[in-house]
């Protein structure tokens, strides 16, 4: 009797957990327990809740350890994920890189942003995992600015009494 109680609270804990992830709510979410079988390489799956069918990931609870908790996710939401990933980090980066080009006061930001974008192109080319290219923003511009000054507007040039 223990055992049924305790299985309505691993499904009523994943019920919630695919509430909080967005994943459905009641009859939509697919939920599944992992037995092991006498042979380490096959695992049994049980539908507890839902449908084989169900297009929304699927959540399994492993029956020897209920805290390990596992997703199912269709291929393309997975590619989808994996793109607004990517997209967020090139937004992210791309604002990073707006704010520190314009913290230096630039003369035609385009042009500024286009020297920076091929200084980073050339540090990518020299590394060996391309994916993952990490670049100090303020040290470029600091760079970008003292090789190309004419870029930049010249604070103290403009109002000499800056100097003092």
């Amino acid at each position: 009797m223990k055992k049924e109680n305790n299985s309505t609270d691993i499904t009523t804990n994943l019920d919630n957990l695919a509430k909080n992830l967005d994943l459905g709510n009641g009859e939509e979410t697919t939920l599944l327990e992992i037995e092991n079988t006498d042979d380490p390489n096959i695992k049994k799956l049980h539908l507890k809740k839902g449908s084989w069918e169900s297009n929304n990931p699927w959540l399994a609870v492993d029956k020897n350890d209920e805290k390990k908790v596992y997703a199912f996710v269709p291929v393309d939401i997975l590619s989808k994920v994996l793109n607004s990933s990517r997209e967020i980090q090139q937004e992210n980066f791309n604002l990073k890189l707006e704010k520190t080009i314009w913290q230096n006061i630039p003369i035609d930001f385009e042009d500024v942003r286009i020297v920076a974008m091929d200084e980073i192109k050339k540090l990518a080319a020299k590394q060996k995992d391309k994916t993952v290219v990490s670049v100090n923003l303020e040290q470029l511009i600091q760079k970008i600015k003292s090789e190309h000054p004419n870029l930049f507007l010249n604070i103290k040039e403009l109002y000499p009494q800056l100097n003092n």
